[in-house]
C-alpha cells in the first residue's frame, strides 16, 4: 500500500505539519525576544528619566540598543513567518529589502513600517560601534521609531495570520 498523495498524503502531510509547527515555534521565539527587548527599553526609559534630560546617565545607550534589537527581532519574526529560513546577523540591511519583498509578494500594501526599520538599522552601527557620541535627541528618536515599528509589526503579523503570531 502506497502512502503518497493519492492515498491521503501519509508522511508528506506529517512533514508539512511538522514544518508549520516549527515555523510557529521560531516565530514565537523571535517575537518573544522582540517584546522582551521592547519592555526592557521602556523600563529603562521610565526608570531613568534623566537619561534623556541630562548627561544621559550610566545607561545612556541601553534604551537605543534595546530598541534597535527589538525591531530586528520583530523583523525576524515577520520574515520567518513568511517563509524566510536564511536569517543572518551579518547584514541587517538585507532584512529590510527581504521584508519589503515578502510583503509585496503577499500584496500587503502597508509598508511604512519597513521605512522605520531601515532608519533603526541605520543607527545600529553608530550606537554599537562608533566613537561618535549619540545625542539624547537621537536616542529618543530611536526609541519612538522602535515603538512605531513594534505597533506596525504586531498589526502586520496578525493581519497576515502568520503561524505562531
Amino acid at each position: 500500500m502506497s502512502s503518497g498523495l493519492r492515498y491521503g498524503g501519509g508522511s508528506f502531510i506529517m512533514d508539512c505539519a511538522r514544518i508549520i509547527v516549527m515555523i510557529g515555534v521560531q516565530v514565537q521565539h523571535y517575537l518573544g525576544r522582540a517584546r522582551e527587548f521592547l519592555i526592557g527599553m521602556r523600563d529603562l526609559r521610565n526608570a531613568e528619566v534623566f537619561v534623556f534630560e541630562q548627561s544621559l546617565g550610566e545607561y545612556r545607550y541601553s534604551p537605543a540598543l534595546l530598541a534597535i534589537h527589538s525591531s530586528i527581532s520583530y523583523s525576524d519574526a515577520l520574515r520567518t513567518g513568511m517563509g524566510c529560513d536564511d536569517l543572518s546577523s551579518d547584514d541587517h540591511r538585507n532584512a529590510v529589502t527581504d521584508l519589503r519583498a515578502r510583503l509585496t509578494t503577499r500584496r500587503f500594501g502597508v509598508l511604512e513600517g519597513t521605512n522605520q526599520l531601515a532608519v533603526l538599522i541605520g543607527f545600529k552601527s553608530k550606537v554599537e560601534y562608533s566613537s561618535e557620541a549619540v545625542r539624547a535627541n537621537e536616542i529618543e528618536e530611536i526609541v519612538k521609531r522602535s515603538e512605531r515599528f513594534a505597533r506596525w509589526a504586531e498589526t502586520t503579523g496578525v493581519q497576515l495570520q502568520l503561524q505562531g503570531w
